[in-house]
């Protein structure tokens, strides 16, 4: 029985729409919904931001912007859990979003994980990376539904 569903979300219309799909399932199964975005610390992400580019106009290091970025992306989907009336909590961390998820699903014991798929070619996912990619065949046994864009 599927009674917690894991749905990460990076803000894009991809993750948007897997996240409609799985609060639409998680209605029906009477399941919750767990909301997570991962703010990616890789080296290249750990610089500042100056004050001309952010939209507060104030010096802040680029891993608080992304971060409030990431809570943004995930307040967007607890919204849409509110108005469907389906029980939901948020968890940002910062890590590898391929690790965070499933470690997150693990840790929260969630039946099954939800997500977008860009659909990238074969060469794209290999050279830009694929975070759906990667969780499909990480070591887990939680079942992972993946939604295409489209």
């Amino acid at each position: 029985m599927i009674s917690k569903i894991l749905v990460p979300t990076d803000g894009s219309k991809t993750a948007q729409k897997a996240a409609r799909y799985a609060v639409d399932l998680a209605k029906q199964l009477k399941a919750s919904v767990i909301v997570l975005s991962v703010v990616d610390n890789r080296p290249i992400m750990m610089q500042t931001v100056t004050a001309v580019d952010t939209p507060r106009h104030i010096i802040q290091p680029l891993e608080e912007y992304l971060h409030e970025a990431a809570k943004g992306y995930a307040d967007q989907i607890r919204k849409l859990c509110d108005q469907q009336g389906v029980r939901s909590r948020t968890v940002i961390t910062t890590g590898h979003p391929v690790e965070d998820i499933v470690n997150a699903a693990e840790k929260a014991k969630a039946n099954l994980i939800v997500l977008g798929s860009h659909g990238r070619s074969a060469l794209a996912a290999a050279v830009l990376g694929s975070v759906a990619y990667g969780v499909m065949h990480k070591e887990t046994k939680i079942p992972v539904l993946i939604v295409r864009r489209g």
